[in-house]
């Protein structure tokens, strides 16, 4: 239930205006429908409201919220006019992809014109994914672990099926699932929506990835490996932990990439172990 102010304001008849306390003592009068907008944006913010989820029904969202059904219909108009939520005649009300389409339609067709930046993308996703796992090392709820313990179990399995063509897909789809629980573990807006975007900027990407890592045991055994090592690690509760290891994983994915684009690109291979060196798959 939304907390909208103190009770001499219901009893004045203020019934759609929330009352919040300012600095300098004084009370600030906000309509009610803003303060309900503001905590359905915090749920998108959050990732409790996801791209693609539809609302509650009006009557059991208003119940949820304690507010009248009006005043919760001039929320979601608010939320509907800035593009954060889509409204489909007879068909529910939908949160839109408003908060990720910015970065990725460009990236997109930057990746299509400029494939060499995709080495790029990688070294970014190692360095977001790192950070993402040592915060949720720290942050990750009891809750938070189950969804994590759930996706890494969805990996083991599928992995464990070997590399054949017909479950690539549904490894792709279960690597990414574990990483984005990671990072909404972390707790952190900005790594959950990241996270989220640049996952479809580089989803063929990773497909890619994968088919070359499987020709080899020994790379598919060490990226399996590295999968439960983060996810180890951050049961551990050691925020050093993932940090230190799960660079793996996306070193993994520039082993895979940079052998057939160094050339082009002119750079080295970022964030090689030395030891590396000359033994590229």
């Amino acid at each position: 239930m939304l907390v909208i102010g103190p009770e001499d304001a219901v009893r004045s008849g203020l019934t759609n205006l929330s009352v919040k306390p300012m600095a300098n003592g004084k009370l600030a009068v906000q309509r009610l429908s803003d303060t309900i907008a503001h905590e359905l944006e915090r749920r998108i913010l959050d990732g409790a409201l996801k791209p693609g989820d539809r609302l509650q029904p009006e009557r059991e969202l208003a119940v949820e919220l304690g507010v009248s059904r009006p005043s919760l219909r001039e929320a979601i108009q608010k939320l509907v006019s800035k593009g954060l939520l889509h409204s489909r005649q007879g068909g529910g009300t939908y949160v839109t992809d408003r908060l990720d389409a910015g970065f990725i339609d460009p990236w997109q067709e930057m990746l299509r014109q400029h494939p060499n930046i995709q080495g790029d993308l990688l070294e970014f996703r190692g360095m977001l994914e790192c950070e993402a796992a040592s915060l949720a090392a720290r942050r990750a709820t009891d809750a938070d672990l189950q969804r994590i313990d759930e996706a890494f179990a969805r990996v083991e399995a599928l992995f464990a099926q070997g590399t054949s063509a017909e479950v690539l897909e549904q490894q792709v789809k279960a690597d990414l699932a574990f990483h984005q629980a990671i990072a909404e573990a972390a707790h952190n807006v900005m790594f959950g929506h990241l996270t989220a975007s640049l996952f479809r900027v580089i989803n063929d990407h990773i497909d890619r990835n994968l088919r070359h890592l499987r020709r080899t045991e020994d790379d598919w055994k060490e990226l399996r490996d590295q999968h439960r090592t983060i996810w180890e690690g951050i049961r551990s509760r050691d925020p050093a932990w993932p940090r230190r290891r799960c660079a793996g994983t996306s070193i993994l994915s520039a082993k895979a990439w940079w052998p057939r684009h160094a050339t082009k690109s002119g750079r080295p291979a970022p964030g090689w172990p030395a030891a590396w060196s000359g033994r590229h798959p």
